[in-house]
């Protein structure tokens, strides 16, 4: 045991002089962040004492929270895994809510050894506290938030139940980290759990639930009763509550998005969308945001992601058309579906390309994507609520490009890599820091256009905005080695306070990609949400961007032509009441003429064409003496004959 806190080893392993005093935030020697991993190790019920330091490496903090001092050191793991510790591994593309193991510690006799099983990605904070558990911040949480975690329940029921550890929902283990659900570790002992003690769950949570959502929540609950087993045919009625309290809550949106082609590359594979020059006139800003990054190499990487970019906005427009036109809400779930169908639909385009060129093996080209949609649904108001935009965000991702989320306290990790790593993972064959410790770790499982669509599995989420955030889309210029995770804070107090613009956000993340990887093409796309209205941030209005014929190959198929080179700035026929934010200038609501404009404009036009006609024969009503007109002109007013006006959105 020792009384001093312990010595924070750097991770580099080429640090001249690794050991670092606690509380640094930055090796001394090399400058590298300094990483504080603190871990949950599972009870066995042994009392180890805290300030104990363990096999010269773990920290014990508290009786179950550990401090690996040497992060950059694989921990102890077993070369055949037991069986015990695989609903960790399969659960592991939902991350964001469930704990990853990190590997074990052997304590006590060498010759008999208590194995105590270790978790990483645990909610707990920088000071290693415990986020609060569910019940514990159910009371003083907002409706919109109470409806969210239910919702998040209901969607994490299935995929745990198959896996036998539902009931982790309904024990202390559930926390709330903001917005977020997160379990402290899996119930690996009771087995199947039925739909009735979820019911339990919630039925005990509506007296304390706010009084604007208690006889929605009670009417839920008999329904689970009637019902039984199903809890699709709850998810209407939770989704309906829980849009019409988020729709309470003013949207604003600003976004801005750019990419570069780094410091090494002579080409730009990567192609994001909205550039600067998209958010003046496109009706897509500030809905839709992506980022698709080429691989294939310049003759082919550059025209998939592209391709893969102007697609998608064609058929995303047309979704947003069909859901306006709905009476009623478009469920997530049919979303999702949606979304998978134009994913694939692309894919199969650039397939055909690639079929067509005679492109074969590594030469194949094809894109990764990462695509935020915020759906603009009207919700039919509730008394108390207003008919807002539906603050739904849906993620979809293929390969690994990346999103986040950020806020003023936390940086949170949205996606899940398409990797060589991750899905070593998720077959249950190894551990994470296992699996990166192969050479083809980061290599991609999956990416646009380089099979059939039928064989691509786009991951796609649906989160609710409730609260101040930044989403944060980027390719694997800026994602890789965590400069992410080791730099967000850096942004974000500065941009919700209004230091900084996203437009200098942008650059500024570009610029510490080029600096601190520089090994590839990097794109950033920033969008800020609020949830109440602020002044706009105005800056100079951009140059257009070079026709797209310019920058792609010519051998593209005619087919992709059309869609490429045609016109991509058609407007909706409807457009959602939301606020929507540029850093270049302030956008007309709809970016179209409202009838009474038109109007206006219309009659000015007339009037201007009036006064011209006067002046230009004003001889006519007024004779000379001699009866000979006086005729004049001024060269400022070409003649009305040559010339035609066209108002000025």
């Amino acid at each position: 045991m020792i009384t001093s806190p312990p010595l924070i080893y750097c991770p580099n392993f080429n640090c001249p002089r690794p050991a670092n005093l606690w509380g640094r935030q930055e090796c001394e020697a090399c400058q590298t962040r300094l990483i504080y991993r603190y871990l949950w190790a599972i009870d066995v019920g042994i009392e180890i004492p805290v300030g104990e330091l363990l096999g010269d490496r773990y920290y014990v903090m508290a009786p179950q929270v550990w401090l690996d001092t040497k992060p950059s050191q694989l921990p102890f793991m077993y070369e055949k895994l037991p069986e015990y510790i695989w609903p960790y591994l399969y659960l592991y593309p939902y991350r964001l809510h469930v704990p990853e193991v990190y590997g074990f510690y052997q304590y006590g006799e060498e010759a008999y050894p208590t194995d105590i099983l270790l978790l990483d990605n645990v909610p707990l904070d920088s000071q290693h506290n415990l986020y609060p558990a569910l019940v514990e911040a159910w009371p003083t949480a907002t409706p919109v938030r109470q409806v969210y975690w239910l919702w998040q329940m209901m969607q994490l029921w299935k995929p745990l139940s198959e896996k036998r550890v539902a009931f982790s929902l309904l024990t202390n283990s559930l926390r709330v980290h903001d917005w977020r659900l997160r379990l402290l570790e899996l119930d690996l002992q009771t087995g199947k759990t039925k739909l009735r003690d979820i019911n339990n769950f919630w039925s005990n949570l509506i007296p304390t639930a706010h009084p604007h959502i208690q006889e929605p929540l009670q009417e839920i609950c008999q329904m689970i009763g009637d019902l039984g087993e199903s809890l699709e045919a709850i998810a209407p009625k939770l989704n309906q509550l829980l849009l019409e309290q988020a729709a309470q809550l003013p949207l604003s949106v600003g976004i801005v998005g750019a990419t570069d082609t780094g410091p090494v590359r002579l080409h730009n594979e990567d192609c994001c969308y909205p550039t600067e020059q998209d958010l003046v006139s496109n009706q897509l800003v500030p809905h839709l945001a992506m980022i698709c990054d080429g691989v294939g190499g310049h003759d082919g990487g550059e025209v998939a992601s592209q391709l893969a970019v102007q697609s998608i906005k064609k058929l995303v427009q047309n979704l947003l058309t069909e859901v306006g036109q709905q009476q009623e809400l478009t469920l997530p779930n049919l979303v999702i579906k949606q979304l998978e169908e134009i994913i694939r639909v692309v894919n199969n385009m650039i397939t055909t390309e690639n079929d067509e060129q005679g492109r074969e093996s590594r030469q194949r080209m094809g894109t990764t994507l990462v695509m935020a949609l915020q759906l603009p649904q009207q919700v039919k108001p509730a008394p108390e609520s207003n008919p807002n935009n539906a603050h739904e965000l849906y993620i979809a991702n293929v390969g690994d490009s990346r999103a986040y989320w950020l806020t003023r306290n936390s940086c949170h990790l949205l996606t899940v890599d398409d990797d060589v790593a991750s899905r070593e993972v998720c077959l249950g064959n190894s551990l994470y820091g296992q699996a990166l410790q192969r050479r083809d770790a980061g290599a991609l499982i999956q990416a646009l256009g380089t099979k059939d669509g039928e064989f691509i599995r786009p991951t796609i989420q649906r989160f609710l905005i409730e609260e101040e955030g930044l989403l944060l889309l980027c390719s694997d210029g800026l994602s890789d080695n965590d400069w992410v995770e080791n730099s967000w804070n850096q942004y974000t107090t500065k941009i919700f306070r209004g230091e900084l613009s996203l437009k200098q956000a942008v650059e500024s993340l570009i610029e510490l990609a080029n600096q601190k990887n520089g090994h590839d093409n990097t794109s950033v796309v920033l969008a800020h949400y609020r949830l109440s209205p602020e002044q706009l941030v105005l800056s100079n209005t951009p140059t257009a961007p070079p026709p797209i014929k310019e920058v792609l190959m010519p051998e593209l198929s005619e087919a992709s032509k059309e869609l490429l080179y045609g016109d991509h700035e058609e407007m909706l026929e409807s457009e959602p009441e939301v606020e929507v934010e540029s850093e270049l200038e302030t956008v007309p609501d709809s970016l179209g003429l409202k009838p009474w404009m038109f109007m206006i404009g219309l009659l000015l036009i007339l009037l201007v064409g009036a006064i011209v006609a006067v002046w230009r024969n004003w001889g006519n009503f007024n004779p000379s003496p001699d009866n000979n007109p006086t005729h004049w002109e001024s060269p400022m007013i070409p003649d009305s004959s040559e010339s035609s006006v066209t108002p000025d959105p």
